[in-house]
């Protein structure tokens, strides 16, 4: 059961469908246009399981549409994902098992979005290293909406290159032609592979896997993530070169659109490449990494989200919603330098957190007794009760000594302080 021509029964088979399921669950994910659930799957597949297996052996299966979401960006503009139902996540997700180990070993070491044992933080590592051996132009591609605009015919004909079961070809390109939902109306999918489906990932794999194999005959060094794609090289008359080049082959060859108002080239300090920015330490004279500065407004609008006095939540839930936040920003950007910004942000939220007790204590008599519990003498905490300022002047005086930093670390608020010193004596 392990050669090509029996890949459809590999894909089929009880194990593998059982993984799939497993990791679908897991993954849990939004509904798509049939409304069920994650935590339905199970009974649908028990009731419809070999009814559907029968459906895809005699290539009478027909995918559902996916469903349009629009996510906005920073910029300004919209991300559009579609949302597979939870069914055709689990089909895709067992096509995706069995192709994988197809794959792997084709893809270049230097592509790391969506892959195993490859990650974002490898990436930045890579782009550090050819920095730091003289590589300070960067070409910095930007695919123009690459999901929405891959060409199915030419990616078909990648695929069959290497995957000879005419079956699962053919239930590949079923979901790439199953077509949208948006506002209940239907819309044929003539190009793209919808962003968010579990195929997804390695399909955009597979198709700019051509573009690695051509960078590397061309002997220049790059980093992709995905559809994020960096080169370096030594010079500002090369990087112009590449960049012409390059931009050529994308859009003849691969058919794909290059944006040429943000593709741009740059010098290491004037990028932004998932999320981190990179400057000169003055001590040593390297390129290191740091969070951008758009990542870190970004954060910051967050956690004053999540500190809203209008936000009538358990205090409980607050923080732990705060932890989340800190605890996945700070395990993200870990090999960046963002000490003092730590700092920064610790000292706001306890503010903003200060002020949110202080609208929860409401009444005079809540806030006196409350103040006492703490430790406050008397006559402070009935003058600190009565007190007639506003909510930032009483966070940042007498509240400030009433419920200090650690007292506020003892009720669950999570420092990123402590997370990023946490991480960097395990890094």
């Amino acid at each position: 059961m392990k050669t090509e021509e029996r890949l459809l029964e590999q894909m089929l088979h009880f194990t593998n469908l059982q993984t799939a399921y497993e990791r679908v669950v897991k993954n849990k994910g939004a509904v798509g246009i049939d409304g069920v659930e994650y935590t339905e799957l199970g009974a649908y597949l028990g009731k419809y399981g070999k009814e559907i297996k029968e459906q895809i052996r005699n290539k009478k299966y027909k995918p559902q549409p996916v469903k349009r979401v629009e996510i906005p960006k920073a910029d300004g503009g919209v991300r559009n994902l579609g949302i597979p139902t939870v069914v055709d996540r689990f089909i895709q997700q067992a096509i995706l098992q069995v192709l994988t180990p197809i794959y792997e070993p084709k893809f270049h070491e230097h592509s790391y979005g969506f892959r195993p044992k490859k990650c974002c933080e490898m990436a930045i590592i890579k782009v550090l290293e050819y920095m730091n051996d003289g590589f300070h132009w960067i070409v910095d591609i930007d695919l123009e909406k690459f999901f929405d605009n891959v060409n199915h015919d030419k990616l078909i004909t990648l695929i069959m290159k290497d995957v000879k079961d005419g079956e699962i070809v053919s239930l590949i390109r079923k979901y790439l032609k199953s077509g949208i939902m948006i506002n209940d109306e239907y819309r044929e999918s003539v190009i793209g592979t919808p962003q968010g489906g579990n195929l997804s990932p390695l399909l955009s794999n597979i198709m700019l896997n051509e573009l690695d194999k051509e960078l590397e005959a061309r002997g220049l060094n790059f980093v992709r993530y995905a559809d994020d794609c960096i080169i370096l090289v030594g010079s500002s008359k090369a990087a112009d070169r590449v960049m012409e080049n390059v931009f050529k082959f994308i859009e003849k060859k691969l058919g794909l659109k290059v944006n040429m108002t943000k593709s741009k080239v740059s010098k290491p300090n004037e990028i932004k490449y998932l999320g981190f920015g990179f400057y000169k330490d003055l001590t040593d004279g390297l390129w290191k990494a740091k969070p951008h500065e758009k990542a870190i407004q970004k954060l910051k609008m967050k956690l004053k989200k999540l500190t809203q006095r209008s936000w009538s939540v358990e205090m409980d839930y607050r923080l732990g919603k705060i932890k989340q936040c800190i605890v996945g920003w700070v395990n993200y950007f870990r090999i960046g330098n963002f000490r003092e910004i730590c700092r920064e942000i610790d000292r706001n939220i306890r503010f903003r957190i200060r002020m949110c007790i202080w609208k929860q204590w409401k009444r005079i008599r809540t806030k006196h007794h409350a103040l006492k519990r703490l430790g406050i003498e008397e006559w402070k905490s009935r003058s600190w009760s009565n007190s007639r300022k506003g909510y930032a002047r009483c966070a940042s005086t007498f509240l400030k000594v009433a419920i200090s930093n650690k007292i506020l670390k003892k009720r669950g608020l999570t420092s990123m302080l402590d997370q990023y010193q946490k991480i960097h004596i395990l890094v």
